[in-house]
């Protein structure tokens, strides 16, 4: 069976979570901070470290079967690739900002003006599709510090928090692209078997991470109302309790259906509430 070659950062704010991932999906390998290639023990996969600007293209061009990577990443490089699953972590928006001090007030005031940025293509495709002709400054680094040394109007760049823009006097102005961590694959491998076994595994550590399992106690009296706001994957488990006329409730729920019904569940009688985390749920 041919092994799977999949890539991820070597470093970087998408590192630990992808390592993290690819743990809680039962592979076993070790020695990643050293190696720029660790096979999986227990799986036929191969884990690359690359740089994330060069993982897009190792992808396309059939070097790794698979990669993960931040969506900036993909729109930068212009790669044609498959979008195999989003992620849900690595969340970051991409956006100009200015300085504090500027009296810009809508997009078109950058006209003319100077962007520094380290995504010149994505900040192009932007200024063309808002009509905009500016001076695109491309540099890598610490964009942030351009304006205050007076290289550029306004700089480009990943947002997270907006910590950095702050302690560097800039203010976010637009919003130009939502990005997160992106599980990608070369066009026309979607179906390989080992890659829709990974992508399983993958997808129920997802499920998981967003799922509760909740068992409660309720008179048997009120147990019509409790199945009503709990769902479950399926249908939820009812099992009787020692005490006559009480059941136990044993479901698998959204995390965020949960809170949003507690205290609905508890006027409707349900006690001994206990919720539990879920490590993998396969459909």
């Amino acid at each position: 069976m041919k092994t799977l070659k999949i890539a991820i950062q070597k470093s970087g704010r998408l590192n630990e979570k992808s390592v993290e991932l690819l743990k809680n999906c039962g592979l076993s390998f070790d020695n990643y901070k050293s190696s720029l290639i660790s096979p999986v023990s227990n799986f036929p996969l191969e884990i690359l470290f690359l740089r994330d600007d060069d993982i897009p293209e190792y992808v396309q061009d059939g070097i790794a079967d698979i990669g993960l990577v931040g969506e900036n990443v993909i729109a930068e490089t212009g790669v044609d690739v498959a979008y195999l699953q989003r992620l849900g972590f690595g969340k970051c928006t991409l956006k100009i900002a200015v300085p504090n001090q500027s009296d810009f007030k809508t997009v078109s005031d950058l006209s003319g003006k100077s962007i520094a940025t380290s995504y010149p293509v994505i900040l192009q495709n932007f200024l063309d599709k808002e009509g905009i002709s500016a001076d695109i400054k491309t540099i890598s680094g610490s964009v942030e510090i351009a304006p205050g040394l007076g290289l550029a109007d306004a700089i480009f760049d990943i947002v997270s928090t907006g910590g950095t823009l702050r302690s560097n006097g800039l203010k976010p102005f637009a919003d130009v692209m939502a990005s997160e961590a992106i599980l990608i694959g070369r066009k026309g491998e979607e179906t390989n078997p080992l890659i829709l076994e990974l992508l399983q595994r993958i997808q129920s550590v997802m499920r998981a991470k967003e799922t509760k399992y909740v068992v409660l106690n309720v008179e048997k009296i009120n147990l019509d109302k409790i199945l009503a706001l709990l769902p479950g994957v399926k249908s939820p488990s009812v099992l009787p309790l020692a005490e006559e006329g009480w059941v136990a409730v044993h479901t698998v729920i959204p995390e965020r259906d949960f809170w949003s019904h507690i205290n609905e569940l508890k006027t409707a009688g349900a006690q001994g509430i206990v919720v539990m985390p879920i490590e993998k749920i396969i459909l």
